[in-house]
């Protein structure tokens, strides 16, 4: 494995995907600045320009809403080859933006930098309000019965995964207009969500801006709610990465000790004794998704362990060669190149592999980490990946990809 060129590539796909205080996911597919992505981005980048990891990040917040919510797209720049844009989300933040949120990797990503650059504490001291906000936001707006919950399948960043099959069957997308994918003029059409799934997820969008993205009614009206072991556990992670910026800042974090507690409580709600996973759970219906992901390995990243989720670990990683499969390959639902249905994606291998880590599954991490950098040294800076055969799959010169590579799967880079 050539590392000194690998490193330099990915250096050279987030500068090339920069522009201007913000980074792009990838040209031409995702030309905005998206939510978890950038968060990530920040991690890569601050392996070389520090000073600009903090802009990353804020830039992100400098689009929060004034409720709270941080958006999952935000559109700084016209783009017309984006579908849908600004004009069908009709936002009501300070930019441009999406209605919904994404995973908030930020405090997480913050607690890195500044491990990685105290001079970065003051740039770390202003963020600091929003991102309590933002958190408060999810507790107030996300969470029933100490289990955070999404209203859009975008919203939990795994867009198509199986966890949402249940809750999507029920919407009957009638009165979606007519539109045009952008998505499949760039990618095969067989590595995205199929057509059924695109006109639930418009029609949920009209949902959201019909009622002018009433937060409230949104929570308590919204037909997709839909409790998510991935968004739980990242938000678990990062109230608890929260909690350590208070500790550093001298902010007072009882608020957030509170949080804690009701994160970790809502997560044994997650545990489904059928499949012995950690599970979906669809809060209209009352139905379990019945679906192992790489969602349900975030349990460690979270700071939560269970025996059942060990062996299913052993299992799974003795099937596939390369790291965690977005579902199950025993699961019947299993396509290997259909984004959230099976491949594999190096920004949930990074959070796995880092829960694993902390929470004494070293061995394991360390594989998983050697796992993903050889997929990536022979594969390229894909945006996913086949499980099977490791091929790249999904956009090229991805962002988080690189960023995984710099801030962990790199020989060169200090791990997690």
């Amino acid at each position: 494995m050539d590392t000194d060129r690998l490193d330099s590539e990915a250096r050279a796909i987030l500068k090339g995907n920069d522009r201007g205080g913000y980074t792009i996911p990838t040209a031409g597919l995702y030309p905005y600045q998206w939510n978890w992505d950038s968060a990530f981005s920040a991690l890569g980048i601050a392996t070389f320009d520090p000073a600009r990891a903090w802009t990353e990040l804020e830039t992100l917040l400098s689009g929060q809403w004034d409720h709270g919510m941080v958006p999952h797209i935000l559109f700084h720049r016209p783009d017309p080859g984006y579908f849908p844009g600004p004009d069908i989300w009709a936002g009501r933040g300070p930019i441009a933006s999406s209605g919904i949120t994404q995973p908030p990797v930020a405090a997480t990503a913050i607690r890195w930098l500044l491990a990685r650059d105290p001079a970065g504490r003051d740039r770390a001291a202003a963020l600091f309000p929003g991102l309590l906000a933002w958190h408060r936001w999810f507790m107030t707006y996300r969470c029933a019965g100490g289990r955070i919950f999404v209203t859009h399948p975008w919203e939990s960043g795994r867009d198509n995964a199986p966890d949402w099959d249940g809750a999507m069957a029920a919407i009957d997308p009638v009165g979606v207009a007519p539109y045009r994918r952008r998505d499949t003029d760039h990618v095969d059409a067989a590595m995205r969500p199929t057509k059924a799934d695109y006109d639930r997820y418009l029609w949920l969008v009209q949902f959201g801006r019909d009622i002018d993205w009433n937060a409230a009614q949104i929570a308590r009206d919204c037909p997709f709610r839909v409790a998510d072991p991935g968004m739980h556990f990242i938000l678990l992670r990062a109230t608890r990465d929260l909690g350590a910026l208070a500790a550093a800042l001298g902010q007072d974090s009882a608020e957030i000790c509170g949080w804690i507690a009701t994160l970790e409580a809502g997560a044994e709600a997650l545990w489904n004794p059928d499949l012995g996973a950690f599970d979906a759970f669809d809060l209209n219906s009352g139905a379990r998704a019945g679906a192992l992901t790489n969602g349900s390995f975030l349990c460690w990243y979270g700071g939560i362990d269970r025996p059942g989720m060990r062996a299913h670990l052993a299992r799974v990683t003795a099937a596939l060669p390369h790291g965690l499969p977005s579902l199950d390959p025993a699961d019947p639902r299993f396509e290997a190149k259909r984004y959230w249905r099976g491949p594999v994606w190096a920004v949930m291998n990074l959070m796995a592999g880092i829960g694993m880590a902390d929470m004494g599954l070293r061995a394991e991490a360390e594989a998983l980490r050697q796992g993903t950098a050889r997929l990536i040294g022979e594969n390229g800076f894909a945006e996913y990946f086949d499980p099977v055969t490791g091929a790249p799959a999904g956009g090229g010169a991805f962002s988080w990809t690189a960023a995984v590579w710099l801030a962990w799967a790199s020989p060169s880079s200090q791990g997690g």
